[in-house]
C-alpha cells in the first residue's frame, strides 16, 4: 500500500443501491463514525494480503501482509485525533498510558480524509511519528489535531519520510 493515494466512490450508484438520495450518502460518508466500517473494507478489498481485525474490540482495524497492525481513522472537518477510541467522547478524558499502550501495540495510521467526498485521500502515518509528534508536543492534548494542522504542518513529515 502506497503511503499516499486516493480512494474515488460512484455516489449516485450507492445512493441507487440504497435506496436512498445523494445527499444522504454523502452526509453518512462524511461522518467518521460511520465512514470508517466502508473505508476499512474497501482497503481491504483494494490491496491484497492486508486483512481486516478479527473483532471490533481487537485494538487494531486492518493487518498487513507482514501482520503489522493498522488502526484506521477518518480525518474530517474537526480534525483527526490518535489516542484510543475509547477516550474520545462526552465525558471521556485523554489518558497517557492508554494512548502510549495503543502506540505500542499497531504500526501506524491510516487515515481517510472524508471531508472532500466522494474523493477520499488516505495516508499511511508509520507510528513512529505519531511517537515523535507526540514527544515534540505537536499534537494536541487530547492527540487531536486540526485537519488543516495535519495537511500543513505534519503530512509533510511523511511525504519527506522524516
Amino acid at each position: 500500500m502506497d503511503h499516499i493515494f486516493g480512494i474515488n466512490f460512484d455516489c449516485e450508484r450507492l445512493a441507487d443501491a440504497f435506496g436512498v438520495r445523494v445527499d444522504d450518502i454523502c452526509a453518512f460518508m462524511t461522518d467518521g463514525r460511520r465512514a470508517s466500517f466502508i473505508i476499512e473494507r474497501r482497503l481491504v478489498w483494494s490491496h491484497p494480503g492486508w486483512q481486516l481485525a478479527a473483532s471490533e474490540g481487537a485494538g487494531y482495524d486492518l493487518s498487513d501482509p507482514d501482520g503489522g497492525r493498522w488502526e484506521v481513522r477518518s480525518i474530517t472537518r474537526r480534525g483527526v485525533y490518535f489516542n484510543p477510541s475509547a477516550q474520545v467522547g462526552i465525558g471521556r478524558c485523554f489518558e497517557e498510558i492508554g494512548f502510549l499502550a495503543k502506540l505500542s501495540a499497531i504500526q501506524g495510521f491510516i487515515l481517510a480524509d472524508i471531508t472532500l467526498f466522494p474523493v477520499v485521500s488516505v495516508y499511511l502515518v508509520p507510528v513512529a511519528n505519531v511517537q515523535r509528534w507526540y514527544a515534540e508536543r505537536r499534537l494536541g492534548t487530547r492527540t487531536m489535531v486540526a485537519r488543516n494542522v495535519f495537511l500543513t504542518q505534519l503530512l509533510p513529515d511523511i511525504r519527506h519520510g522524516s
